[in-house]
């Protein structure tokens, strides 16, 4: 099977994914972003609001926004992941999903399964890993725990992705087995993500601005993506390296 290079897989994944938004949300992303750095791919949605959502956040209905994408998501990732598949040659064995309501953004990663991705990234270090992997570390003091393993790897310029495992909690794992996922999922969201954006260390620690921050789970796995989009002191611009 031919594969695409990776500018043009990148770009073919961008226009698809709009499209597929768009035919199921009523509106896409203005812009769709789309970095492949293997195992993982990161998609950065930009100006994704549909009028809809626009007159539910004015009434403060943003848990009915996200409880409403969960439901659209479910069905989604399977294609997506497929399409992944195919376009890629990488077989996909995670995806993740969050979405910044007020700032109009959402993220996607994607990981493939192949055991050998990591080589390269596991050798790279940037400037504040050390730094990141502690103040990370507090984060999770003080939501739940200290994660039992924290990665982090610079993708590109524009994007810093930290994966997060054993980071559950008794209760939490009981609330998973009962069933109980999607209330402990809108729990964490407000929970983690309020200490992501309200920490004012992680700038100074990356040394950029934090555009934006996402965060999601896997309940089965008892793992965790954050991801940082940052803009790097004095180099400005609003464009992802591509």
């Amino acid at each position: 099977m031919y594969i695409l290079n990776t500018e043009n897989v990148q770009k073919e994944l961008a226009s698809y994914i709009g499209r597929l938004l768009r035919d199921n949300f009523g509106r896409g992303p203005e812009t769709v972003f789309v970095s492949i750095r293997k195992p993982y791919i990161t998609v950065y949605l930009r100006n994704f609001f549909s009028p809809m959502e626009k007159v539910m956040m004015e009434e403060k209905q943003e848990t009915y926004i996200q409880t409403s994408r969960d439901i659209l998501m479910k069905s989604l990732i399977p294609e997506i992941k497929a399409y992944m598949n195919v376009l890629t040659g990488e077989s996909i064995g995670e995806f993740y999903y969050d979405w910044n309501l007020h700032n109009r953004t959402g993220m996607f990663v994607a990981i493939s399964t192949d055991p050998t991705a990591l080589d390269e990234l596991s050798n790279m270090d940037f400037a504040g890993k050390k730094d990141l992997f502690e103040e990370i570390n507090n984060i999770g003091q003080q939501a739940q725990k200290v994660p039992e393993e924290v990665l982090s790897y610079k993708l590109n310029e524009r994007t810093i992705i930290v994966i997060r495992t054993g980071l559950f909690i008794t209760i939490e794992r009981e609330l998973i087995r009962m069933g109980q996922s999607e209330i402990l999922r809108t729990a964490k969201r407000k929970v983690e993500k309020r200490l992501l954006h309200n920490n004012m260390r992680l700038e100074s620690i990356l040394d950029a601005k934090i555009d934006d921050s996402f965060v999601s789970w896997d309940f089965e796995r008892d793992k965790s993506v954050i991801l940082f989009i940052i803009n790097p002191n004095q180099k400005g611009g609003n464009e992802l390296d591509k």
